[in-house]
């Protein structure tokens, strides 16, 4: 039986893959900080799950949906890279490495862009914190010299599927009919289907030829305008009250988080997948609509 380590696996992405790669006839071990799972502080622990494994997906780190405060933001930061240099130094020490190693990024580096699509190669890198997180982050990952392990990077987009995740944000603001245009509405919303991020880790699995950072994002980005249409479409709501900047900047601080997670325009592209030939499941907002809400 083939293992698989997912670490910081207990979120809605890691809850996900746990049940897919356990339908496969993976054997999955979590590391988390919730019981009983193995804990971060328990390195042979660790390191044991990570023998003879044949994938480590690392998806740990405090959430981003929080105030940019100091506190906040060195806990960020920290949560990533600590868990990270954990991963690569326990790797160092397994005698049976896994021979793949995923980390998560996001694609959040590149700058905002209304302009035209960022791809890995053409792709800018942005400024401001969000960006310093995600460079330092890839930066600890690639750090390590690893010729056992092969070693990839995820800049992966905002993430939709069932049983959670922002659905439920998108929902309830259609639902009570706030699912109008938010800011300008212009800014691009760069999205992936969570089978899509499943099925692309087992298409690297298989492609022993692959390395580096991917783009984890669906090929058909849509505007924030036309997301909350088709929102409302799928859930049969005729009426959408536009959010403005001001009002969303006081909702911000009402619910503890950051307006720059709905106003910055992310318009990402997976060239280097496609160029691969991985092959999306779901492709528009509205098959991923489809499947996610009936």
């Amino acid at each position: 039986m083939e293992k698989v380590v997912i670490a910081g696996g207990t979120g809605f992405i890691g809850n996900y893959f746990e049940e897919r790669f356990e339908e496969l006839g993976y054997e999955v071990k979590i590391i988390s900080r919730q019981s009983p799972y193995i804990p971060w502080d328990d390195q042979a622990g660790i390191i044991e799950a990570l023998e003879n494994a044949q994938i480590l997906i690392n998806l740990a780190g405090k959430s981003v949906n929080c105030r940019y405060n100091e506190a906040n933001k060195r806990e960020i930061i920290d949560s990533r890279t600590r868990t990270t240099t954990l991963l690569g130094e326990s790797i160092l020490k397994c005698e049976n490495p896994p021979n793949l190693w995923i980390n998560s990024s996001t694609a959040t580096i590149y700058r905002h862009a209304e302009d035209r699509p960022m791809t890995e190669e053409e792709g800018e890198i942005g400024t401001g914190f969000s960006v310093e997180v995600a460079k330092t982050w890839e930066e600890c990952f690639f750090d390590f010299n690893l010729p056992q392990t092969r070693q990839i990077a995820l800049r992966i987009a905002i993430v939709l599927g069932p049983g959670g995740g922002v659905m439920t944000p998108y929902i309830n603001l259609t639902r009570f009919g706030l699912g109008g245009p938010q800011g300008p509405g212009t800014q691009m919303f760069s999205w992936i289907h969570v089978e899509d991020l499943f099925q692309i880790v087992r298409f690297l699995e298989e492609r022993e030829d692959l390395d580096g950072v991917f783009n984890c994002s669906a090929p058909k980005p849509v505007s924030n305008r036309e997301l909350m249409r088709q929102f409302r479409q799928a859930m049969n709501v005729p009426i959408g009250l536009p959010a403005p900047k001001w009002m969303l900047e006081l909702g911000a601080v009402l619910i503890k988080t950051e307006t720059e997670l709905v106003l910055k325009s992310r318009w990402v592209l997976p060239k280097r997948l496609e160029q691969a030939g991985y092959a999306f499941r779901f492709r528009s907002l509205r098959d991923t609509l489809e499947n996610i809400l009936t």
